[in-house]
Protein backbone atom coordinates (compact mmCIF):
# COMPACT_ATOMS: atom_id res chain seq x y z
CA UNK A 1 0.00 0.00 0.00
CA UNK A 2 1.50 3.37 -1.18
CA UNK A 3 0.63 5.37 2.00
CA UNK A 4 41.05 -1.29 3.64
CA UNK A 5 42.45 -4.17 1.98
CA UNK A 6 44.54 -0.67 1.18
CA UNK A 7 42.29 2.34 0.55
CA UNK A 8 44.24 2.30 -2.66
CA UNK A 9 40.70 0.30 -3.48
CA UNK A 10 36.72 1.09 -2.24
CA UNK A 11 33.60 0.92 -3.56
CA UNK A 12 33.30 4.29 -4.47
CA UNK A 13 30.38 3.56 -6.88
CA UNK A 14 28.47 2.64 -4.57
CA UNK A 15 25.16 3.99 -3.96
CA UNK A 16 24.04 4.83 -0.31
CA UNK A 17 23.28 8.69 1.09
CA UNK A 18 25.79 9.81 3.30
CA UNK A 19 25.48 12.59 6.26
CA UNK A 20 29.14 13.86 6.71
CA UNK A 21 28.73 14.74 10.18
CA UNK A 22 28.45 11.00 11.20
CA UNK A 23 28.95 8.81 7.62
CA UNK A 24 25.46 8.04 8.17
CA UNK A 25 23.90 5.24 6.34
CA UNK A 26 20.41 5.15 5.15
CA UNK A 27 17.97 1.57 4.69
CA UNK A 28 17.63 0.78 1.33
CA UNK A 29 20.63 -1.61 2.45
CA UNK A 30 23.86 -1.13 1.44
CA UNK A 31 26.95 -2.70 1.25
CA UNK A 32 30.61 -4.20 0.88
CA UNK A 33 34.13 -4.24 0.39
CA UNK A 34 36.16 -1.47 2.70
CA UNK A 35 39.58 -1.08 2.93
CA UNK A 36 41.93 -4.20 5.02
CA UNK A 37 44.21 -2.21 6.54
CA UNK A 38 42.00 0.27 8.59
CA UNK A 39 41.03 -3.22 10.16
CA UNK A 40 44.11 -4.07 11.59
CA UNK A 41 47.06 -3.09 13.49
CA UNK A 42 47.00 -0.35 16.18
CA UNK A 43 45.62 2.83 15.90
CA UNK A 44 47.67 5.60 14.93
CA UNK A 45 47.20 8.92 13.51
CA UNK A 46 47.40 7.41 10.40
CA UNK A 47 46.05 3.64 10.46
CA UNK A 48 47.08 2.93 6.86
CA UNK A 49 50.93 4.55 7.54
CA UNK A 50 53.72 2.24 8.03
CA UNK A 51 57.44 2.59 8.08
CA UNK A 52 59.28 -1.03 7.53
CA UNK A 53 59.29 -1.58 4.14
CA UNK A 54 58.40 -5.18 2.94
CA UNK A 55 56.95 -5.85 6.75
CA UNK A 56 53.23 -7.43 6.49
CA UNK A 57 50.89 -8.23 8.67
CA UNK A 58 47.13 -9.73 9.04
CA UNK A 59 44.68 -7.85 7.39
CA UNK A 60 40.67 -8.67 7.37
CA UNK A 61 37.11 -8.48 5.06
CA UNK A 62 34.07 -10.04 6.28
CA UNK A 63 35.38 -13.07 4.28
CA UNK A 64 38.37 -13.97 5.65
CA UNK A 65 41.68 -13.30 7.05
CA UNK A 66 44.68 -12.07 4.37
CA UNK A 67 48.02 -10.38 4.48
CA UNK A 68 48.96 -6.95 4.05
CA UNK A 69 52.71 -5.33 3.01
CA UNK A 70 54.22 -2.20 3.56
CA UNK A 71 55.08 -0.33 0.29
CA UNK A 72 56.32 2.91 0.29
CA UNK A 73 54.92 4.28 3.94
CA UNK A 74 51.81 2.78 3.46
CA UNK A 75 49.43 -0.75 4.24
CA UNK A 76 48.54 -1.97 0.57
CA UNK A 77 47.93 -5.28 -1.53
CA UNK A 78 45.50 -7.47 1.12
CA UNK A 79 44.84 -10.68 0.03
CA UNK A 80 41.40 -11.02 2.45
CA UNK A 81 39.20 -12.62 0.41
CA UNK A 82 36.37 -9.64 -1.27
CA UNK A 83 32.77 -10.02 -1.17
CA UNK A 84 31.04 -10.47 -4.58
CA UNK A 85 29.58 -7.47 -5.93
CA UNK A 86 27.02 -6.01 -3.64
CA UNK A 87 23.55 -7.34 -3.60
CA UNK A 88 20.94 -8.93 -0.89
CA UNK A 89 19.42 -11.88 -1.63
CA UNK A 90 15.96 -13.12 -0.11
CA UNK A 91 13.18 -15.60 -0.10
CA UNK A 92 9.62 -13.98 -1.09
CA UNK A 93 6.51 -15.54 -0.08
CA UNK A 94 3.13 -15.11 -1.52
CA UNK A 95 -0.05 -15.62 -0.30
CA UNK A 96 -3.91 -15.13 -1.45
CA UNK A 97 -5.53 -11.82 -1.06
CA UNK A 98 -7.96 -13.78 1.20
CA UNK A 99 -5.73 -14.52 4.33
CA UNK A 100 -6.45 -13.21 7.71
CA UNK A 101 -4.04 -10.05 7.67
CA UNK A 102 -3.98 -9.16 3.81
CA UNK A 103 -6.18 -6.86 2.66
CA UNK A 104 -8.16 -5.94 6.31
CA UNK A 105 -7.27 -3.46 8.63
CA UNK A 106 -5.30 -0.13 7.63
CA UNK A 107 -2.93 1.94 9.71
CA UNK A 108 0.34 2.12 12.01
CA UNK A 109 0.93 -0.97 14.20
CA UNK A 110 4.39 -0.67 16.11
CA UNK A 111 5.14 -3.28 18.84
CA UNK A 112 3.68 -6.03 16.63
CA UNK A 113 6.45 -7.68 17.10
CA UNK A 114 9.01 -8.42 19.78
CA UNK A 115 12.77 -6.83 20.17
CA UNK A 116 14.74 -9.83 19.83
CA UNK A 117 14.73 -12.57 17.62
CA UNK A 118 13.34 -16.02 17.91
CA UNK A 119 15.67 -19.05 18.49
CA UNK A 120 14.63 -19.54 14.37
CA UNK A 121 15.62 -16.37 13.47
CA UNK A 122 11.91 -15.13 13.05
CA UNK A 123 10.50 -12.34 14.39
CA UNK A 124 8.28 -13.22 17.58
CA UNK A 125 4.76 -12.18 17.46
CA UNK A 126 4.16 -9.86 20.65
CA UNK A 127 0.15 -9.38 20.07
CA UNK A 128 -2.22 -9.97 23.26
CA UNK A 129 -3.49 -11.86 21.15
CA UNK A 130 -3.97 -10.00 18.27
CA UNK A 131 -3.08 -6.18 17.26
CA UNK A 132 -4.76 -3.57 15.27
CA UNK A 133 -3.86 -4.63 11.80
CA UNK A 134 -3.08 -8.46 12.87
CA UNK A 135 -5.30 -11.79 13.52
CA UNK A 136 -3.23 -13.57 15.99
CA UNK A 137 0.02 -15.84 16.04
CA UNK A 138 -0.97 -18.65 13.78
CA UNK A 139 -1.52 -16.22 11.38
CA UNK A 140 1.30 -14.08 11.81
CA UNK A 141 3.85 -17.12 11.84
CA UNK A 142 2.96 -17.85 7.91
CA UNK A 143 4.36 -14.80 7.08
CA UNK A 144 8.02 -15.86 6.94
CA UNK A 145 7.48 -19.51 7.01
CA UNK A 146 6.82 -21.70 4.06
CA UNK A 147 3.62 -23.27 4.99
CA UNK A 148 1.89 -25.40 2.65
CA UNK A 149 -1.40 -24.47 1.03
CA UNK A 150 -0.94 -21.01 2.54
CA UNK A 151 1.98 -19.78 0.91
CA UNK A 152 4.40 -20.18 -1.85
CA UNK A 153 8.16 -19.12 -2.42
CA UNK A 154 10.86 -18.23 -4.37
CA UNK A 155 14.16 -16.76 -4.10
CA UNK A 156 14.51 -12.67 -4.79
CA UNK A 157 17.76 -10.24 -5.37
CA UNK A 158 17.81 -6.93 -4.55
CA UNK A 159 20.57 -5.65 -6.69
CA UNK A 160 22.97 -2.55 -4.72
CA UNK A 161 24.15 0.35 -6.90
CA UNK A 162 25.84 3.16 -5.84
CA UNK A 163 23.61 6.51 -5.21
CA UNK A 164 27.09 8.60 -3.91
CA UNK A 165 30.68 8.01 -2.66
CA UNK A 166 30.92 4.93 -0.37
CA UNK A 167 26.86 4.78 -0.47
CA UNK A 168 24.48 1.68 -1.87
CA UNK A 169 20.86 1.60 -2.31
CA UNK A 170 18.39 0.18 -4.07
CA UNK A 171 14.96 1.67 -5.09
CA UNK A 172 11.79 0.67 -6.50
CA UNK A 173 8.84 3.04 -6.78
CA UNK A 174 6.68 0.15 -8.04
CA UNK A 175 8.21 -2.99 -5.97
CA UNK A 176 6.44 -6.01 -7.24
CA UNK A 177 8.81 -8.99 -7.51
CA UNK A 178 6.44 -11.43 -8.09
CA UNK A 179 3.61 -10.15 -10.65
CA UNK A 180 2.06 -13.07 -12.29
CA UNK A 181 4.04 -15.68 -10.65
CA UNK A 182 3.33 -17.82 -7.78
CA UNK A 183 -0.47 -17.42 -6.90
CA UNK A 184 -0.53 -14.74 -9.55
CA UNK A 185 -2.02 -11.47 -9.45
CA UNK A 186 -5.62 -12.90 -8.07
CA UNK A 187 -7.34 -10.15 -10.64
CA UNK A 188 -5.66 -7.18 -9.66
CA UNK A 189 -3.29 -5.15 -11.85
CA UNK A 190 -0.22 -6.40 -9.35
CA UNK A 191 0.89 -8.95 -7.06
CA UNK A 192 -0.08 -7.18 -3.65
CA UNK A 193 0.03 -9.31 -1.29
CA UNK A 194 3.68 -10.71 -0.23
CA UNK A 195 6.49 -11.30 2.33
CA UNK A 196 9.94 -10.62 1.66
CA UNK A 197 12.75 -11.80 4.27
CA UNK A 198 16.47 -11.45 3.87
CA UNK A 199 19.66 -12.79 5.84
CA UNK A 200 23.06 -11.91 5.82
CA UNK A 201 25.79 -10.94 7.86
CA UNK A 202 28.30 -7.54 8.47
CA UNK A 203 31.27 -6.28 9.89
CA UNK A 204 30.52 -3.36 11.94
CA UNK A 205 33.26 -0.94 11.66
CA UNK A 206 31.68 2.15 12.85
CA UNK A 207 30.33 5.23 11.16
CA UNK A 208 27.39 3.06 9.65
CA UNK A 209 24.15 4.14 8.75
CA UNK A 210 21.01 2.51 7.16
CA UNK A 211 17.48 3.86 5.96
CA UNK A 212 14.97 2.53 4.94
CA UNK A 213 11.71 4.32 2.95
CA UNK A 214 8.48 2.47 1.77
CA UNK A 215 5.43 -0.01 2.84
CA UNK A 216 3.80 -1.59 4.72
CA UNK A 217 5.51 -3.32 7.43
CA UNK A 218 9.26 -3.54 7.76
CA UNK A 219 11.34 -4.85 10.41
CA UNK A 220 15.30 -4.72 10.37
CA UNK A 221 17.33 -6.66 13.33
CA UNK A 222 20.87 -5.88 14.10
CA UNK A 223 22.41 -8.71 15.98
CA UNK A 224 19.28 -10.47 16.21
CA UNK A 225 18.29 -7.13 17.78
CA UNK A 226 15.33 -4.97 16.43
CA UNK A 227 16.50 -1.60 15.16
CA UNK A 228 13.75 -0.65 12.63
CA UNK A 229 10.33 -1.43 13.29
CA UNK A 230 7.50 0.19 10.88
CA UNK A 231 4.83 -2.04 11.47
CA UNK A 232 1.13 -1.62 10.19
CA UNK A 233 -0.34 -0.93 6.74
CA UNK A 234 0.73 2.74 5.70
CA UNK A 235 1.83 4.88 2.94
CA UNK A 236 5.47 4.96 2.39
CA UNK A 237 7.07 5.66 5.38
CA UNK A 238 11.12 6.36 6.50
CA UNK A 239 13.44 5.49 9.66
CA UNK A 240 16.90 5.17 10.16
CA UNK A 241 19.15 3.78 12.11
CA UNK A 242 22.80 5.17 13.04
CA UNK A 243 24.66 2.04 14.26
CA UNK A 244 27.02 4.24 16.37
CA UNK A 245 24.06 5.69 18.13
CA UNK A 246 22.60 2.46 18.71
CA UNK A 247 25.81 0.38 19.32
CA UNK A 248 25.34 -0.38 22.77
CA UNK A 249 21.42 -1.62 22.42
CA UNK A 250 21.98 -3.44 19.63
CA UNK A 251 25.38 -5.11 21.33
CA UNK A 252 27.91 -3.71 18.57
CA UNK A 253 31.50 -3.32 19.11
CA UNK A 254 33.71 -2.29 15.99
CA UNK A 255 35.38 -4.29 14.12
CA UNK A 256 33.19 -7.59 14.71
CA UNK A 257 30.64 -9.05 11.90
CA UNK A 258 27.29 -9.17 12.96
CA UNK A 259 24.17 -10.87 11.73
CA UNK A 260 21.69 -9.03 9.73
CA UNK A 261 17.94 -9.79 9.06
CA UNK A 262 14.95 -7.63 7.23
CA UNK A 263 11.44 -8.49 6.78
CA UNK A 264 9.13 -6.78 4.75
CA UNK A 265 5.52 -7.49 3.71
CA UNK A 266 3.19 -6.23 1.06
CA UNK A 267 -0.63 -6.49 2.64
CA UNK A 268 -2.73 -4.15 0.55
CA UNK A 269 -3.77 -3.43 -3.19
CA UNK A 270 -2.88 0.07 -4.63
CA UNK A 271 1.03 0.21 -4.61
CA UNK A 272 4.25 -0.97 -3.00
CA UNK A 273 7.44 0.72 -2.29
CA UNK A 274 10.62 -0.33 -1.42
CA UNK A 275 13.92 1.79 -0.95
CA UNK A 276 17.11 0.76 1.09
CA UNK A 277 20.04 3.43 1.36
CA UNK A 278 23.19 1.88 3.27
CA UNK A 279 26.89 2.91 4.32
CA UNK A 280 27.50 -0.34 5.46
CA UNK A 281 30.31 -1.56 3.13
CA UNK A 282 31.03 -4.80 4.01
CA UNK A 283 27.87 -7.59 3.73
CA UNK A 284 28.82 -11.09 4.07
CA UNK A 285 29.08 -11.50 0.20
CA UNK A 286 31.32 -14.03 0.05
CA UNK A 287 32.30 -16.91 -2.73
Amino acid sequence: MSHASPRSWSWNDVAVRVRPACRVLSVTLGLLLAACGSKSGLPTANPDACADAGSARACFSVCGQGVETCVAGSWQGCSAPRPKQPKLAGVVRDFHASHPDMESAIGDDPGMVLALLGDDDKPVYAGTPTTSTTHGKAAFDEWYRDVPGVNLSSSFTLPLSKSGPNELAYSDGTFFPIDGQLFGNEGNPHNFHFTFEVRSQFRYQGGEVFTFTGDDDLWVFINRRLAIDLGGVHGSQSKTVVLDQSAAELGLDAGNVYPFHLFFAERHTSASSFRLETTIDEFDLCE
